[in-house]
């Protein structure tokens, strides 16, 4: 039987904490993420983060060392391929978009689902925004769960799924599947994983990089994908956020999606984002 979490356990400590929406995302006001004693406040954060899914900070004025050094608190960090090679910082992705480059961000997903151990959670920085739009939504997956029939989820906890990086990053990087399939094969991991902190139960198949579920004929696959991801487009499951130049989103990647909306193109939105290692999903039965 699923774990029963009860988020009014989690110790938030004094932060300042305002929800968002009743079912994900928070602000939390009046902390500094740069400050020599930051190290102090990252229970407190870490607990916010797993009672809301995704926090938010505005007005945050970091370096990128900064930037790196808040994000090593909560983890080891991942370097995404897609980082040039020379950069002197490989842990900080830079996502750039302007009048030559509309952003493609723009569908539900959860970040490197293609990994063995996909991340625990992004820390995204805004660097320049533009005057309005390139909002991102956030969507608790959990919640999705639990909104499904009884019997699919019975049916989807017994499945599992293929996860495969060349369905984004073949186009993007120039590169054939095969090359990075070389270096990173396709994975498999449960429909439904259980959350490693919280023992919750979330919907993990996502429309970038989930290819097929085991088991099924084409068809079933496609049909049962597309019903999970629609999962996500729920407004009562989601929060949208928008951005300013200093502001910072941290979400949890076992238990959300998100979706960065490009309505803004020609103008400019430049962020940066560091990425927390994770571990392998599970399901717990």
């Amino acid at each position: 039987m699923a774990t029963t979490f009860d988020r009014t356990k989690l110790d938030t400590g004094t932060l300042d904490i305002r929800p968002i929406t009743p079912a994900i995302g928070a602000e939390i006001l009046g902390i500094d993420l740069g400050s020599t004693d930051i190290g102090d406040r990252i229970p407190q954060i870490r607990a916010a983060l797993l009672k809301h899914g995704v926090i938010f900070f505005r007005d945050q004025d970091l370096t990128t060392a900064q930037h790196i050094a808040f994000a090593r608190h909560f983890g080891k960090l991942e370097i995404h391929p897609a980082t040039p090679k020379d950069q002197p910082d490989p842990e900080v992705l830079r996502i750039e978009h302007g009048p030559k480059s509309r952003g493609q961000e723009n569908a539900w997903h959860s970040d490197v689902t293609w990994r063995e151990e996909p991340s625990l959670g992004s820390i995204l920085l805004a660097r320049e925004v533009p005057e309005c739009g390139g909002d991102t939504l956030f969507a608790n997956m959990h919640m999705a769960y639990e909104r499904l029939s009884d019997q699919m989820k019975r049916f989807c906890e017994s499945l599992t799924a293929v996860h495969d990086i060349a369905r984004v990053f073949a186009r993007r990087l120039g590169k054939r599947p095969e090359e990075l399939h070389d270096q990173y094969p396709p994975t498999r991991h449960p429909v439904i994983r259980t959350h490693p902190e919280t023992g919750e139960r979330a919907i993990y198949v996502n429309t970038a990089f989930t290819s097929h579920i085991d088991g099924l004929d084409e068809a079933e696959s496609r049909w049962l994908l597309d019903h999970l991801f629609a999962t996500a487009r729920d407004a009562e499951i989601q929060c949208r956020f928008r951005w300013r130049a200093g502001s910072i989103a941290f979400w949890d990647n076992r238990a959300c999606q998100h979706f960065a909306a490009s309505d803004y193109f020609p103008a400019r939105r430049v962020m940066e984002r560091v990425t927390i290692a994770g571990d392998r999903p599970y399901f717990e039965a």
